[in-house]
């Protein structure tokens, strides 16, 4: 019996670089300048092929920021490190103003976990030529994970994604820019998250790629009562679950790890 497996041989990194105060993870960390330029790079040297910055936190609970102060934290970021390290830089925003902003200053891929469902967001994401991250979540940030309920778990969030893509082509962004997320630990039960890791596959039909982002989450924490620092293990074990299925973007915060675990796994399936 041989190894099952749809991995996807071009199976990238994508490195997290929170600049905020308050990410569940790493809040404080990286959100001075010179601290988030030197993990930038750390990031990169690791194996990040992207890099995806965000300046509000979206975990359960986390207060909104001002459209000015998201601007301020990640648009000098992204200007520093579009011309200082050869990565892609992603946003991780729902504002359409830091999306065109963060586009004019280097960003080449726009990750928002409301899948440009803010006014204007449509518009401004098409006028940019810039890849489109959409990504599923049922409710919002501060609420989204008080008792979430779904009739059909997998269809609902394949209807989601049918109207989403529909929605991006009727605006003049190509399919071939898009990519789905189907938001782990985002309007999801524990039962719901492993149910959807699962069986990946289930959005196949789509044929666009798949972006994973389960790193140190709740779903892992909660599976093997781990505190955030102690989650490595559980994160690594889901993203080469997902990337067995076919994942083409793993999200992640420890991208040294990350890399060693897929060289192990791509060097194991080319010796079958």
């Amino acid at each position: 019996m041989t190894l099952q497996h749809k991995l996807n041989p071009d199976v990238e990194v994508m490195g997290i670089l929170n600049v905020t105060p308050d990410s569940f993870s790493d809040g404080g960390k990286f959100n001075r300048f010179d601290s988030a330029l030197a993990q930038a790079e750390q990031m990169a040297i690791e194996g990040a092929s992207i890099i995806d910055i965000g300046g509000e936190s979206t975990r359960p609970g986390a207060a909104e920021v001002s459209l000015q102060e998201e601007l301020e934290r990640t648009v000098p970021v992204i200007e520093q490190l579009s011309s200082q390290i050869d990565v892609r830089i992603s946003i991780d925003t729902s504002k359409p103003q830091v999306m065109r902003e963060a586009v004019n200053a280097g960003a080449t891929l726009i990750n928002d976990v409301r899948a440009l469902q803010l006014p204007g967001a449509l518009e401004i994401a098409a006028s940019s030529n810039a890849d489109v991250c959409l990504m599923h979540m049922q409710g919002q940030p501060r609420t989204m994970q008080d008792a979430p309920r779904y009739e059909d778990l997998l269809k609902d969030i394949m209807a989601f994604f049918r109207q989403r893509v529909t929605a991006c082509e009727k605006a003049g962004i190509p399919r071939t820019k898009l990519i789905l997320d189907p938001g782990f630990g985002f309007g999801k039960a524990l039962e719901h998250n492993y149910e959807i890791l699962g069986q990946l596959d289930y959005f196949d039909e789509l044929q666009l790629p798949l972006l994973i982002g389960l790193s140190r989450k709740s779903m892992i924490g909660n599976l093997l009562n781990r505190s955030v620092e102690q989650r490595l293990a559980g994160s690594l074990s889901g993203a080469l679950i997902a990337a067995l299925q076919g994942a083409k973007i793993l999200r992640v915060h420890d991208v040294k790890e990350t890399v060693d675990a897929l060289n192990v796994l791509k060097k194991t399936i080319q010796l079958i």
